[in-house]
């Protein structure tokens, strides 16, 4: 490793615009996140005017989440060498063109290929800010500044139905992806302008067959898991899939173990609390985006709100959260983060067990206080977990230890969307009488029935998490009094 001679926060230059520097993290964070799911709208759009079946147009969104998941590792790697600095600045770079060229693409390859290139740059932004904030902050303000990251997270993935929708039915589908353009170049010149150059690096290369394995795991589990949907998980190829997966992912700790320089450092995990974080932190990632899945056709199909009364009622979760999460980020910085993610999950079980109850003849008014409180929960717990994760990683790892849990939480997203819809389409199946994968014409107590087994399913989620983070709790507050009977 390099030495340092100063660090970021003896500089006066670099504290003097450390929150502008934030808003540029911020706005391509919320600018990746947001097209992992801006596109969803404009999908039937795509198929009426590309001429497709809805099940290729649907690759516009997986394969951009594909390629985030098996990339984010590498480069959250290859910015603890090269420097998170540099390659976040690249990333703004390839995102922005990236963008550009997605809406002139005008068949569906050009389009994937485009939305390839927008992932690339996604995943360099993404596995390199977190450790950037944590280089950057003081201590005495890491908790409020990885709040707000984690606030643009959520907001831009659940912000991004909503926001496309008004998008695409006002100006074209070319203009989710184009929207990006100007704030990208905006934030670009102020990130030449405003970023630092490098102080930490590591003497290192990379791990090519650790790489290569990784890539192959996340292809083949996410393939498997999203084409599990349309096909049914008793296929032969589904199944082959997922095994090629499973062995994958074991031959990548095999390897990463025995290397000397490896993708990623499974050294990592042995601090508990890093690794229990970044579990709670997936876990309720899944049980947001059984939320995110559900809700828009419940507002939609049971209180038949139109599209855009739809997209206003859910982004009280999103608003809610770019309310909470500051606060309870910078509450972190002065109480500690226990004690705020285990209140935070306990609201989040309450909203889903109140979502669970909730039926065709509920007020809207009823249903806003459910969501509002969900995104309480959320900004109550996010804020002080990212500050976890980040406080138990040593400054070399930083890069990495940022794109694991960028990359817990894109996995997260599509094991949600995973769970959702498979928990949905059972039930309902079950009421039918025979296999049902879309909403049945007449029969809301079907998709009602299916729903309520969701949230169910997703505050027993939360309920898990609860009991982890409370256990976290209870022996940190142990630890403190044996220290001070000592």
């Amino acid at each position: 490793m390099s030495s340092i001679s100063i660090t970021y926060q003896d500089d006066a230059v670099i504290q003097k615009n450390r929150w502008l520097i934030l808003v540029v993290l911020n706005l391509f964070t919320f600018m990746s996140t947001l097209d992992g799911s801006i596109v969803n709208n404009a999908l039937p759009v795509l198929v009426r005017q590309l001429g497709l079946p809805m099940a290729q147009v649907e690759w516009v969104t997986t394969g951009y989440l594909m390629a985030i998941c098996a990339a984010i590792l590498f480069f959250g790697r290859l910015g603890d060498i090269a420097g998170k600095i540099r390659i976040f600045k690249m990333g703004m770079i390839v995102f922005t063109v990236g963008s550009l060229l997605c809406g002139f693409s005008g068949t569906l390859p050009l389009l994937i290929a485009s939305r390839v290139i927008q992932a690339v740059g996604a995943s360099m932004t993404m596995a390199n800010s977190q450790g950037i904030v944590t280089d950057i902050f003081p201590a005495t303000e890491r908790g409020k500044a990885l709040g707000l990251i984690g606030t643009f997270v959520s907001l831009g993935s659940i912000a991004g139905p909503s926001l496309g929708g008004i998008i695409v039915s006002s100006l074209g589908w070319e203009y989710i992806f184009w929207v990006n353009v100007p704030i990208g170049l905006i934030a670009i010149t102020l990130g030449w302008r405003m970023l630092p150059k490098d102080l930490i690096r590591v003497k290192s290369t990379i791990d090519a067959p650790g790489t290569g394995l990784f890539m192959v795991f996340i292809i083949c589990l996410i393939a498997g898991l999203l084409l599990g949907q349309q096909l049914g998980y008793g296929d032969a190829r589904i199944i082959a899939a997922l095994v090629v997966a499973a062995v994958a992912f074991i031959a990548f700790l095999v390897v990463e173990k025995r290397r000397a320089q490896p993708l990623l450092q499974l050294s990592l995990f042995r601090n508990s609390l890093f690794s229990l974080s970044i579990f709670c932190a997936f876990l309720v990632f899944v049980a947001n985006f059984c939320f995110n899945i559900i809700a828009p056709f419940y507002a939609q199909n049971l209180l038949n709100l139109s599209p855009s009364n739809a997209g206003f009622l859910l982004m009280l979760f999103p608003i809610m959260m770019v309310v909470i999460a500051p606060l309870s980020g910078a509450l972190s910085d002065k109480i500690g983060s226990e004690l705020l993610t285990f209140a935070g999950l306990l609201v989040m079980v309450v909203a889903q067990l109140g979502m669970a109850r909730l039926h065709a003849g509920s007020s809207v008014t009823l249903v806003g206080v459910w969501i509002a409180l969900l995104g309480v929960g959320s900004g109550l717990f996010q804020s002080p977990n990212n500050s976890l994760v980040m406080s138990k990683v040593p400054r070399t790892q930083l890069g990495s230890a940022g794109s694991v849990n960028s990359l817990v939480r894109n996995i997260g997203m599509v094991v949600g969307i995973t769970v959702a819809t498979t928990v949905l389409f059972h039930v309902m199946s079950s009421k039918a009488g025979h296999r049902v994968t879309d909403m049945v014409p007449g029969r809301p107590d079907i998709f009602l029935a299916g729903m309520h087994v969701v949230f169910i399913t997703s505050s027993s989620i939360c309920l898990v998490s609860a009991v982890l983070t409370g256990w976290r709790m209870l022996s940190a507050l142990r630890k403190k009094r044996s220290v001070s009977a000592e």
